[in-house]
């Protein structure tokens, strides 16, 4: 099994900044791309951003300038920086890892963690 504990949601004004934390645990062989959706009511889950083990990363345009993913491969934790927040980023956040890890044969698998809360008042 594998687990993704998420931290550092919360309540913070326009303009402020949050960071979150995604750490995996497990049986963990290698991740490949570690990332981050949001999901508000009534809408479809969304990528924010994701960074692949090498470095690359890949942002939505509504967040581009603003927020910043970065990861630490040998503590499998991924971070994300987020700054000069706006009301439309109030969503719960989902940090998910495409996992590699052996049952019987080594596969890739998509975990997901279980959601944190960031909200952003006026």
């Amino acid at each position: 099994q594998v687990q993704l504990v998420e931290s550092g949601g919360g309540l913070v004004q326009a303009g402020g900044s949050l960071r979150l934390a995604c750490a995996a645990s497990g049986d963990i062989i290698s991740i490949n791309t570690m990332g981050w959706y949001r999901q508000s009511p009534g809408k479809q889950r969304e990528l924010v951003a994701a960074i692949t083990s090498a470095g690359s990363t890949d942002y939505a345009d509504s967040v581009k300038g603003r927020f910043t993913i970065s990861r630490d491969n040998a503590k499998n934790t991924v971070w994300l920086q987020m700054n000069s927040l706006e009301r439309e980023d109030t969503s719960v956040y989902y940090c998910y890892a495409e996992v590699r890890r052996r049952i019987v044969t080594i596969v890739t698998q998509n975990w997901w963690g279980q959601g944190t809360q960031v909200t952003v008042s006026s």
